[in-house]
């Protein structure tokens, strides 16, 4: 039973989150606009998801309970290169896309740094979610924010979590799930509050 729960778990996982940031990509295109979405958000996320993804490499735990972060990452920078399309500059992405490229390199250079930045990566990526809260707050609108993509977000917090408490039961990794559960269904909610704010002043 615990093999069939973490094998489904994983596989699940993996499979949500090769779809996790289409209906964004989808809604971003549709919009043709940028509204909505929190260009620090975004920057910060792929921040988090980096150093997470190095860390779990570092310390070689299971591929199947990580594999879905190359994915979200690409994702990510395909969101990262909309918004910056949509915002008049796509070149203004590439110091973004050095810097990044430059962090998976250093992040190894020394036990400490991988270590350290994991123990900040919580940190980066309450800030990631406030930061798209924040933008949500003040502009009263969710415009191109897709609720399908942070709803997907959320079960696959809970898929983590199962999957990390029967594998390597890493509290930092359990902490960082749980706390992105919390913060992805609030922005869930907040999403479909101003969607459905909007739709009624329609």
């Amino acid at each position: 039973m615990a093999t069939e729960l973490l094998w489904f778990c994983n596989w699940t996982t993996l499979g949500v989150c090769a779809a996790l940031k289409l209906p964004q990509i989808a809604a971003l295109r549709a919009a043709r606009s940028a509204r909505g979405l929190s260009l620090p958000s975004l920057l910060l996320e792929l921040a988090g998801y980096l150093v997470f993804l190095r860390y779990q490499c570092y310390y070689e735990y299971p591929l199947l309970t990580y594999l879905e972060y190359p994915i979200l990452i690409a994702q990510d920078i395909i969101l990262l290169l909309g918004v910056f399309h949509f915002n008049g500059n796509v070149f203004a992405s590439a110091p973004y896309v050095a810097l990044f490229v430059a962090s998976w390199f250093v992040l190894t250079l020394q036990k400490w740094i991988i270590d350290l930045s994991m123990s900040l990566c919580l940190f980066i990526s309450v800030a990631s979610k406030f930061a798209q809260l924040q933008y949500l707050w003040k502009t009263g609108d969710s415009g191109a924010v897709s609720a399908l993509t942070w709803s997907l977000a959320s079960y696959t917090c809970v898929a983590r979590i199962i999957t990390t408490l029967m594998t390597t039961n890493d509290l930092t990794l359990l902490t960082r799930f749980v706390t992105m559960l919390a913060l992805n269904l609030w922005v869930t909610a907040t999403v479909l509050r101003y969607r459905k704010t909007v739709l009624k002043a329609k």
